[in-house]
């Protein structure tokens, strides 16, 4: 089949390669445009866009599938179109442009987490499963019936960036399986079941971290949030970004793997016990193993305690 690929960041290119390396044909990658990137505000094409470039695959770079962008799609004669992630709605003349249609790879067992941050939003929850699933695209938000649905397990430790990248390249065989089920014309989709939840674009302040809250709850948030927008806390005024933690669970309960059992400490409250720095919540303590202090680079957590001196009365809020 000729299709057009849409897509954007980094979670678009298992797909985008996988089908390059199908028996389909990818007469057009439709991406958004380069943005500034880094402390230079250095104007770099996106990571589909690189990756179509490395592939000899024609390029349409837009931010929005207006008039011109869909009578470009129309004119290429597409039988279907794949899009991941590409970071715009498309309205129904581009829904119709493709003679399928478009099929759409989102990172949730829909119509769980619909929206724009469904890996995000389930590390968050502490989600332990979810599922890749191709859908027929629609002008309702991830609305539309199911081809696939891909079963996926959550890693207790991941951040939401390192399961997304796991889940890219799981969707990405999804993919390949429904195009060429369309291609024979033996795919089926049926309409999704359940209670739709949604998962709106995480904001700066999602970051913030309340270690009032038990520690499963801070400790999924961390995850969640990272890479981005990143978990942070204040120590006094100066703001530290929280890299990465872990539950005292995945060390039997030791922080440094020896030793004693971690002692109470309250909420935001650090101190290091076996090598390790803990910081209390409203239960049991983590363990923080890398942060980045305002101003200077990513490091690790325990090092940056010593350097504070005295740890009593230190508390992150």
């Amino acid at each position: 089949m000729r299709l057009v690929v849409a897509g954007s960041p980094a979670a678009a290119v298992p797909t985008l390669r996988a089908l390059a390396a199908s028996d389909h044909e990818i007469v057009a990658v439709l991406t958004r445009p380069p943005t500034p990137q880094g402390r230079k505000r250095v104007l770099t094409p996106t990571p589909v866009a690189q990756v179509a470039a490395e592939l000899g695959l024609p390029a349409i770079e837009a931010s929005r599938v207006d008039d011109a962008v869909t009578a470009r799609i129309a004119a290429l004669d597409v039988d279907l179109g794949v899009i991941v992630a590409y970071g715009a709605l498309l309205r129904r003349p581009a829904l119709d442009a493709p003679r399928l249609g478009w099929v759409n790879l989102h990172f949730s067992d829909l119509p769980a987490y619909r929206g724009a941050a469904p890996v995000q939003r389930a590390v968050m929850a502490g989600d332990t499963t979810t599922a890749a699933t191709v859908f027929q695209l629609v002008e309702a938000l991830d609305a539309g019936p199911v081809f696939a649905a891909e079963p996926f397990t959550i890693d207790p430790e991941a951040t939401s960036g390192e399961v997304l990248s796991a889940m890219a390249v799981t969707g990405a065989d999804v993919v390949v399986r429904v195009v060429d089920a369309l291609a024979a014309g033996t795919a089926v989709a049926t309409e999704q079941v359940g209670e739709p939840t949604s998962a709106p674009k995480l904001t700066l302040e999602d970051g913030r971290t309340d270690f009032a809250a038990p520690a499963s709850v801070v400790h999924a948030r961390l995850r969640g949030v990272t890479p981005e927008p990143g978990a942070f806390a204040h120590l006094g005024e100066t703001r530290v970004k929280l890299l990465r933690a872990h539950r005292l669970a995945a060390h039997d309960g030791r922080p440094g793997g020896t030793g004693d059992s971690a002692p109470d400490l309250a909420p935001g409250a650090l101190r290091l016990v076996d090598g390790a720095l803990l910081v209390g919540t409203a239960d049991e303590p983590l363990v923080l193993t890398e942060v980045q202090p305002a101003g200077k680079k990513a490091m690790d957590a325990a090092a940056w305690a010593r350097g504070l001196g005295p740890l009593d009365g230190k508390v992150l809020a």
